[in-house]
């Protein structure tokens, strides 16, 4: 890269860094991170550990903000000062080191500026993200597993903790079902992206003809709500079952019947919980994830208004097919919201999910 090229991309790079500072409010942001470390020095702070945690995360996505902006502005004086010694000296090795702190911080810029963009109600609530495999038995079910897998991947990179609510095993192989608690601050921010239908195209391992399969495991995303969304469930309009939990677990699986599954009666959704071992706890996660499923729907219905009203044709929902994956005749992996492909398959199967997200973000404020 040309001395001059690189004078322009850090003129670009300091504008967009004066843009967020503008953005950001940094003054506030800092009077309200001591305000909540106040708090959180209160000796009965903990003694609800709810509203304690709902402070914690307050101040931790605030922290993120507030230093990570200051440490990018640390990085641009850094390699300022890199590039004018660059002019001076006009050393290779130093222009190289320089062009690759100039990446890493451009890189660091788009990371921020798309944590920004995650400015809905609940883009900082955990994640509920469910797995459903379509028909297709054995082979529907294994792209399950390995959706399951690639999620669990996803979610470790970016420092999330995740949580099994609930497994059903494939009869031969894969899920029937699982839900996840994905835990962190923005994950449903994140997730929504990957709410819809994911179809694969492969040669079968379970076919022994070789032939050439397509399979379609559904993905739900939902945000799990605090305790400041009411959402009126009705005792009668519930049919609670406890069965005996079936998946990879403590040595309570199988011995009791902590498992709890809720069906809505006058919706029919179906949830369910197996992840704790006292049933108590197992009820309470399953009313939390109806909870959620029943809110969702209705400001999903109310979208699908107000797209009526205006005269849109815009499906709405998850029923629709949003990303392929090519494992034969060749290797792609291609979101049709946004036209995004990526050659790479193993990267994306072990996690690299950013590039889809980070375009289906970005489409929703253009």
């Amino acid at each position: 890269m040309e001395l001059a090229d690189i004078r322009n991309e850090l003129e670009k790079t300091a504008k967009r860094l004066a843009g967020f500072r503008g953005s950001l409010d940094l003054e506030n942001k800092e009077a309200r991170i001591a305000e909540l470390d106040d708090v959180m020095l209160q000796p009965d702070f903990w003694n609800d550990q709810q509203a304690a945690q709902k402070v914690i995360n307050e101040s931790n996505g605030l922290k993120d903000q507030v230093h990570g902006f200051y440490e990018m502005a640390e990085a641009l004086e850094n390699v300022e000062v890199t590039y004018e010694l660059v002019k001076e000296e006009q050393d290779a090795e130093l222009q190289e080191e320089l062009e690759e702190e100039l990446e890493g911080l451009i890189k660091r810029l788009d990371e921020f500026e798309l944590q920004q963009l995650l400015n809905e109600p609940y883009d900082k609530n955990n994640a509920i993200l469910e797995l459903h495999p379509g028909a297709g038995g054995t082979e529907s079910q294994d792209w399950g597993s390995m959706l399951l897998r690639m999620y669990t991947r996803w979610a470790e990179k970016h420092g999330f903790k995740v949580e099994t609510l609930d497994y059903l095993p494939g009869d031969e192989a894969g899920i029937k079902s699982v839900t996840l608690l994905i835990k962190g601050h923005n994950a449903y921010g994140y997730l929504k992206a990957e709410k819809g239908v994911h179809r694969l195209v492969r040669i079968s391992p379970f076919d022994a003809s070789g032939r050439r399969h397509t399979s379609f495991v559904s993905c739900e995303v939902m945000p799990e709500l605090d305790g400041d969304i009411e959402v009126e469930i009705r005792t009668e309009d519930l049919k609670v079952d406890t069965y005996r939990a079936s998946g990879a677990g403590g040595q309570h699986i199988n011995k009791t019947e902590s498992a709890v599954r809720i069906t809505h009666l006058p919706t029919g959704i179906v949830v369910a919980c197996q992840t704790e071992r006292s049933q108590i706890q197992n009820r309470e996660h399953a009313m939390n994830m109806l909870k959620a499923k029943l809110y969702q729907r209705e400001m999903e219905e109310k979208e699908k208004q107000l797209l009526e009203i205006r005269g849109e044709q815009k499906e709405i929902g998850w029923g629709s097919q949003i990303r392929s994956y090519v494992f034969h005749p060749y290797s792609m992996v291609k979101d049709h919201r946004t036209n995004t492909e990526v050659g790479n398959v193993q990267a994306v199967m072990d996690g690299e999910l950013d590039p889809f997200i980070d375009a289906y973000l970005r489409s929703r404020i253009q």
